[in-house]
């Protein structure tokens, strides 16, 4: 019998670190020998994350991530806290897992433009690390060192165009995004956003054009995106709603083929698309709690649009468990280890 993995969290106590111990604790081929948080250091992970209770681990402060030797290091603090230390954790473990956007993009020029400013510390790294979709690159994610996860939205519109996309059968200086997320993709501090008497019952466009993952989403299908986001009243979810337009005229019959090509497949990628029924299209409610994507399309008969829509959980496929995935990838397990398969319903 082989030992477990020991596997360690940087930043354990937010969402996203809490999501990753969820799904770690209960992963039958790991032991998670490290949660650290500054904020809660000395404190049994309940003191961040009550759904926890029962579980015997203590969080340790940041640096110790820098001399715990570990076989996989989950990296969840935010944006710009693993770049400067990467060269170190990728010393003291064998495989590094940046949830965190420093790595998700392979030109370091594109950083200033949709961050704000800022400027990648290390870009030579950039180059070897692997973008972590692992349905678009799982052979190069078996033999990374540092695997970068991928930002929520840009999963969920880059799981809709994407096979269009790679077959040029969309004009690819038109692409509009629309994506509704819940409210845990702002993360665990509260902001006035988050502030109940001001989200409840909003639809609130928080980032009409320019947010940050439009990049992704272009790197990763080739296509001119954009992009526009609202945060609307879900705690856990993403529909990204993709307007795209057909350089022929294809039927649903001929749409049917490519996604079934590309996912027919794929373990935790649902083609979406009932005839009748309630929920006929993918739909937030019905991938909460697992890491599977729902993807789906309607035909515009008025025009060459077709609009492909695709669901996830923000902080299961678009964070923690796309994370958890791709270790099941680079240690050579089933890719759906450790990963819950059925929602909840109702």
């Amino acid at each position: 019998m082989t030992s477990p993995l020991r596997v360690g969290i940087v930043g354990a106590s937010g969402y996203g670190g809490g999501e990753l111990l969820r799904l770690l604790l209960q992963h039958p081929k790991v032991e998670v020998a490290l949660a650290t948080s500054n904020k809660f250091a000395g404190k049994n992970v309940r003191a961040a994350h009550p759904n926890l209770r029962g579980v015997d681990l203590t969080f340790a402060t940041h640096d110790a991530a820098e001399t715990t030797d570990l076989d996989a290091l989950f990296l969840a603090g935010p944006h710009g806290t693993s770049a400067p230390k990467i060269r170190a954790y990728l010393k003291t473990a064998r495989r590094v897992f940046d949830l965190a956007a420093d790595h998700r993009l392979a030109d370091a020029s594109q950083y200033p433009r949709f961050y704000e400013g800022w400027t990648h510390p290390d870009p030579e790294l950039l180059s070897e690390r692997v973008y972590g979709i692992a349905e678009f690159h799982r052979e190069k994610i078996r033999s990374a060192r540092l695997v970068a996860g991928a930002g929520c939205i840009a999963t969920s519109a880059a799981f809709a165009l994407r096979p269009l996309a790679r077959r040029g059968l969309i004009d690819p200086d038109h692409v509009v995004v629309d994506s509704k997320i819940g409210s845990s993709a702002a993360g665990a501090e509260h902001s006035p956003g988050s502030h109940h008497p001001e989200r409840s019952g909003a639809v609130r466009p928080y980032s009409p054009a320019g947010h940050r993952h439009t990049a992704e989403i272009q790197q990763e299908t080739g296509v001119k995106v954009s992009l526009s986001a609202h945060a609307v009243e879900l705690v856990r979810g993403i529909l990204s709603t993709c307007h795209v337009w057909l350089k022929e005229d294809l039927d649903e019959k001929a749409i049917w083929k490519v996604f079934r090509e590309d996912y027919g497949a794929e373990p935790m990628v649902q083609i979406v698309k009932e005839r009748s029924g309630l929920y006929r299209l993918p739909e937030p409610k019905l991938v909460i709690g697992t890491n599977n994507v729902a993807v789906g399309f309607e035909r515009d008969p008025l025009s060459k649009r077709l609009v492909v829509l695709s669901a996830i959980d923000n902080l299961v496929r678009g964070t923690a468990g796309a994370a958890v995935q791709n270790m099941n990838v680079a240690f050579g397990y089933p890719e759906t280890e450790g990963l819950p398969r059925f929602a909840l319903h109702p």
